[in-house]
């Protein structure tokens, strides 16, 4: 591959081009990050160390909140360092590393909010069943199925882009090594490998979101059959993971659907699922749910409590 390569480093352009915003957008970005790595770990400390993390549920969640900032920290310190100095250089390997970590974590959450749906559904439709078919064995079986799954689809994406030749320019419109911006750059007809990211990134995350919509129908469809008191408690659940899933999925589809050639701000978009997504999760998931903010209070008395003694 390095004989077709005249590239050896790409230079990213960043998120905004005015010199004067950059401060300001680094302080932003730098807060939005310590918020997401705080809030997270608030939410995975919490789980870990109360009755919570007995239930299928928030043991899906304990997964999700490590994984959102795992997944944001491959993107996010890059950004903010760009913003602060001059040189924006990065290696050629070290752009696929991002691009391979990025989609191997995003991947894997997304996943990870698939099978929030389905414990959502057995709960919901299939209730005296819901020990039986949600345990723990099952549960371990779809957080492993995730990474396997996942592992797949930045795989194909690396495979595409390495077999690809750059002969220059080498600056990248766009704030993070992704395959759709890498194809802008190379020295050959991209027209089949355009698809291919639409098939592989484009069509499963739109398929993924699809098939959550439809079991989330399905599920407002059985709560006709509960009490008011259980579709109050249900909705409340089931109304935090469908924002979580709408501020995910919505513009990674108006990233990934929309050809390469296609006029469309990415970087808008990509920003709502690498950074404001992570975000809002801790206070979309305590805010909306009564479990956490009791487990919340009881766990962080307890150790307060332990510190101050």
């Amino acid at each position: 591959m390095e004989n077709q390569n005249n590239v050896t480093e790409f230079i990213l352009l960043g998120l905004l081009m005015k010199k004067e915003m950059k401060t300001m957008c680094f302080v932003i970005l730098l807060a939005c990050y310590l918020t997401i790595l705080l809030g997270n770990s608030v939410i995975f400390i919490t789980i870990i160390s109360s009755h919570l993390m007995q239930q299928p549920m928030y043991y899906f969640l304990w997964h999700l909140s490590f994984m959102y900032p795992c997944f944001t920290s491959t993107i996010v310190p890059r950004l903010t360092r760009d913003l602060s100095v001059t040189s924006k250089a990065i290696s050629y390997n070290c752009c696929m590393t991002q691009l391979f970590t990025s989609h191997l974590l995003g991947g894997v959450e997304m996943f990870i909010l698939v099978s929030m749906s389905f414990d959502r559904y057995v709960a919901i439709c299939k209730p005296l069943h819901y020990m039986t078919i949600v345990n723990r064995q099952r549960c371990n079986m779809l957080i492993l199925l995730a990474w396997v799954v996942a592992f797949w689809h930045p795989i194909a994406q690396l495979l595409m882009i390495l077999r690809l030749p750059f002969c220059g320019p080498n600056q990248i419109d766009h704030y993070m090594y992704d395959s759709k911006p890498l194809l802008k750059l190379a020295c050959t007809d991209t027209q089949v490998d355009s698809i291919l990211v639409i098939a592989n990134t484009g069509m499963v995350v739109l398929a993924t979101f699809l098939l959550l919509v439809a079991s989330y129908i399905i599920i407002l469809y059985n709560l006709r059959e509960h009490s008011s008191e259980g579709r109050r408690k249900a909705l409340s659940t089931c109304a935090s993971h469908v924002m979580v899933v709408v501020l995910f999925f919505i513009p990674c589809i108006s990233t990934y659907i929309p050809p390469t050639n296609f006029v469309n701000n990415d970087k808008v978009f990509s920003v709502f699922y690498t950074v404001i997504a992570p975000m809002l999760n801790p206070l979309i998931y305590t805010l909306r749910n009564a479990d956490m903010k009791n487990a919340m209070t009881m766990v962080w008395s307890r150790k307060l409590t332990l510190l101050f003694k």
